[in-house]
């Protein structure tokens, strides 16, 4: 039976895929900031989880809400899910860090390992601004997600600054 290349969201499936999804407290402060796992050809997600955890099939975080699709013509060297599956093997052996060797950096280890668009230098910030800018919302509540505890929280802050400036003007 041949694979599903197409993005299936309703069931979770994400071929060839950098998928993303919101931290919850973290990304509602600074939505650009979020966790990032890598689909298998057949769509399966793998993450790095937490300290020498990578999840299959179940993100650390929820359902992704954003994804960038990526095209498996420019793996170069193995293939992706070998890389994919090497990379995950690695990060079952790492100590999670927030800001240095994170999901973020087990997804860039993936790329690095296949050569993808014939590149080894694939890090966290480069990914980070790519899916920025190539990542599509998997619906208008991915969305929503993603943007609404910030708009309420920063709405919350600017009430507050106005009420403030307002009785010290008086």
């Amino acid at each position: 039976m041949p694979l599903n290349k197409d993005v299936r969201p309703e069931i979770s499936r994400f071929p060839f895929c950098i998928v993303w999804t919101p931290i919850p407290l973290l990304t509602w402060f600074i939505p650009i900031i979020g966790h990032m796992g890598i689909g298998t050809s057949s769509g399966v997600i793998r993450d790095f989880a937490g300290p020498y955890f990578v999840s299959e099939d179940s993100m650390g975080f929820g359902q992704p809400t954003k994804y960038w699709k990526l095209s498996a013509d420019k793996v170069r060297f193995s293939s992706w899910d070998q890389a994919v599956h090497e990379a995950s093997e690695e990060y079952k052996q790492r100590m999670h860090n927030l800001c240095c060797d994170n999901c973020h950096s087990h997804v860039t280890y993936a790329l690095n390992l296949m050569q993808y668009d014939d590149s080894s230098a694939w890090n966290m910030v480069k990914l980070w601004f790519l899916m920025l800018v190539y990542g599509k919302y998997v619906s208008f509540t991915g969305f929503l997600k993603t943007w609404l505890p910030f708009c309420i929280f920063a709405s919350i802050i600017i009430v507050i600054a106005v009420l403030l400036y307002k009785v010290n003007c008086k």
